[in-house]
């Protein structure tokens, strides 16, 4: 078991750190986000903050609208935006994000744009889209004159040094800036640009981005900022993230924040964009707007959803995303400090290590079929479920690594267990397969954990027997007639004793020598014994007739049984052993069997045995008698039958002789045991019996007391 569990512990190693590679290069990344997408949706609940956030989209509807009623083609005069901007400040709304890109003028003139400008600097916070990339012909310097809020983060440089990944990831070379008449007025200018992960879907986002040495706050975290109503935000970057107004926004390596998303399109109370204008428009004209529009103190985002405006993105809760739900759900987790955060490298790679050690030691270690599908069950789930159970509390524990550690540990333990359980059970084949049935061998098999060798102390069933006058027999007949003979009888026998459970011990010429109750325990050892004892002398009776023509003579067994304490185990040499048993138990069913001479009798079962069968069998007591080697007397039975087999009327005839010798009443015991005229046992008693009355002896203790084997 140590050598298995060595090898387990290994296997647990080289699965972890195949994982760890794994997820080291990225290949893992695929299934991670499969999994980490199912626990985001699953798990996905709105906040205190999601009543606080609104969305004003516009939707194929108000797209149709404006073009039926209105005559308006794509893309709307900014004068449009520039009603639903008066609406929501006139309903009250505490920031309004423009998830919109004005960097050309209107093509309706640049009254257009100073209309937009005029609405947005009219009262209230409005942020304004700027789009960093990349792009040739994108500015490359921040605008002259253009003093819109920014947000100073302190130990930005330091921190950068030692992360090239967020440098690469941030800092961006060119921007895109709305026309002066709208970026003039803006409160925040607001980022745009996200990088989705390598599947295309956006999972995380960067709360700001570095241009020309500035920081632009992304749409959402300009949102946000503008809703504090503060002239500038200092912000303060480290290991544990970026800290600003009193929330703490933990970081990737790469900037970027996971977004907590509340649940799929739609969990944000969106409005329709013709709506706004049209409740607008009728309050201009001196009237009421149909249906309120409940978006005082809150903070709105503006932008498409309309499937032509290409504006949708997938994201874990689906592949139809609008973009602008993206930055009210960033808004939305900043205004609730709710964040995630990615569990500490160190502790992903113990749990990596420690679930794959498990994994490696538990294949390894078990047993059979059930135990190693039980381990395989419970550890190849338990990422899965430690990754939701982690999630509740905001970290993000990665599945698909850790789950692949597991799988490759579970294997390479159970490539283990095959192999040493291989030879294990080669072993036990080879060295059972001559003294035990088929059956046993591979119950031994199943569990080698139930075998126990290289001695023990146990009580067994012990069986020995021996062909009556075999030395004539063998003289009689030549080597090839006696080897035949002898093979036939031995392989009927043995059979029946493996059929029955029991353990070849040895051979010894003509003589069986087995027992019961090892290597496996049996509760019913004793009545085995017994069983296979009438058998063996049924099968005996059954091929007499053959038997008999070849050796010139009847064959007839004499059988000892004896129940008792022994030692067994393999006892031998290092190069050569048997599984054998040693005890005084042991000599007794020897005994026993050469005791069946005194008796006449050919199945001699001690007391012990006949005790532990419960009854099972019909037959009669023997007397008792002391055999060479024991001073202390043993009483004597014979099973008659098998079980199930109604008792002779001889042997309650015996039985009543036996109590007459035992009451010294030697006349009529002598009589009675003579009426048992064919039974030789009651023909030896007759004529003790005879012999002690001839003498008028006063007594007999009824102990045969026996003075060769």
């Amino acid at each position: 078991m140590k050598k298995k569990l060595g090898y387990g512990l290994l296997a647990g190693l080289v699965a972890a750190a195949v994982a760890g590679g794994l997820e080291w290069s990225g290949l893992s990344a695929r299934w991670e986000h499969v999994m980490s997408d199912w626990c985001a949706r699953a798990l996905a609940r709105p906040s205190a903050a999601t009543e606080q956030v609104k969305l004003v989209l516009v939707d194929q509807a108000s797209l149709d609208w404006a073009s039926r009623n209105l005559g308006w083609s794509w893309p709307w005069p900014r004068e449009a935006y520039a009603v639903i901007i008066q609406h929501l400040q006139r309903q009250g709304a505490r920031v309004v994000a423009l998830d919109v890109l004005f960097t050309e003028p209107s093509a309706y003139g640049v009254a257009d744009d100073e209309a937009l400008g005029a609405a947005m600097g009219g009262g209230g916070a409005v942020v304004a889209a700027v789009f960093l990339g990349r792009q040739a012909d994108q500015a490359t310097t921040w605008p002259e004159g253009l003093a819109a809020r920014g947000l100073a983060i302190e130990g930005l440089e330091g921190w950068l040094e030692s992360r090239p990944a967020a440098v690469a990831e941030l800092t961006l070379p060119g921007a895109a800036f709305p026309v002066p008449e709208v970026a003039g007025q803006a409160a925040w200018l607001g980022n745009t640009s996200e990088t989705p992960d390598g599947d295309g879907v956006f999972r995380r986002a960067a709360p700001f981005r570095l241009f020309d040495g500035r920081a632009v706050a992304s749409l959402g975290m300009a949102g946000w900022l503008a809703g504090l109503e503060q002239e500038g935000v200092a912000a303060v970057i480290g290991d544990d993230g970026l800290e600003a107004a009193g929330r703490r926004i933990p970081l990737d390596g790469r900037g970027r924040m996971i977004v907590k998303y509340r649940g799929p399109s739609g969990t944000h109370e969106a409005f329709s964009a013709a709506g706004m204008i049209q409740a607008e428009m009728r309050i201009l004209e001196g009237g009421e707007p149909a249906g309120g529009v409940n978006v005082s103190g809150c903070h709105v985002v503006f932008g498409f959803s309309a499937p032509g405006l290409k504006d949708l993105r997938p994201t874990p809760m689906g592949g139809d995303y609008p973009g602008p739900e993206i930055y009210a759900t960033v808004l939305d987790n900043l205004l609730a400090g709710d964040f995630m955060r990615d569990a500490p490298p160190w502790a992903v790679r113990l749990w990596l290590v420690a679930l794959a050690l498990v994994a490696g030691v538990a294949a390894a270690a078990a047993r059979n079929a059930w135990q190693s599908a039980l381990a395989a069950l419970g550890l190849l789930v338990l990422p899965t479920l430690a990754g939701f159970a982690a999630w509740l509390p905001g970290v993000v524990l990665p599945m698909a690594g850790p789950t692949a550690g597991v799988g490759m540990a579970l294997l390479g333990g159970a490539m283990v267990n095959f192999v040493l359980e291989g030879r294990q059970k080669m072993f036990i084949k080879g060295a059972f397969k001559h003294y035990l049935s088929p059956v046993v061998i591979e119950q031994i098999m199943r569990d080698p954990g139930s075998l126990k060798l290289g001695g023990e102390r146990r009580e067994l069933s012990i069986f020995f027997s021996d062909l009556e006058g075999f030395s004539a027999i063998s003289e009689r007949l030549g080597p090839e007639e006696l080897t035949a003979l002898l093979n036939d009888y031995l392989t009927d026998m043995t059979d029946i004793i493996l059929e029955e459970g029991g353990t070849l011990d040895k051979y010894e010429g003509d003589a069986i020598i087995a027992f019961w109750n090892a290597p496996l325990a049996q509760e019913d050892h004793a009545a085995r014994a017994v069983r296979a004892a009438v058998r063996c002398q049924q099968k005996l009776a059954e091929r007499q007739t053959e038997f008999a023509a070849r050796a010139g003579t009847e064959l007839k067994m004499r059988i000892g049984l004896n129940t008792g304490p022994v030692v067994v185990g393999n006892m031998g040499s290092h190069q050569r052993f048997d599984y054998t048993v040693l005890g005084d138990a042991a000599n007794l069913a020897s005994r026993l069997e050469g005791a069946n001479k005194a008796l006449g009798t050919y199945l001699m079962i001690a007391e012990s045995t006949w005790q532990a069968t419960g009854g099972l069998f019909p037959g009669r007591e023997l007397g008792e008698l002391t055999v060479v080697g024991r001073k202390t007397p043993v009483r004597v039975f014979e099973a008659t039958g098998l079980e199930g087999v109604p008792g002779r009327e001889s042997d309650r005839a015996f039985a009543d002789a036996l109590a007459l010798a035992r009451a010294g009443r030697w006349a009529e015991a002598a009589e009675a045991f003579g009426a048992l005229a064919d039974d030789a046992a009651a023909t030896t008693y007759a004529k003790r019996c005879r012999e002690l009355a001839d003498r008028g002896a006063a007594a007999w203790d009824g102990i045969w007391n026996l003075t060769e084997k």
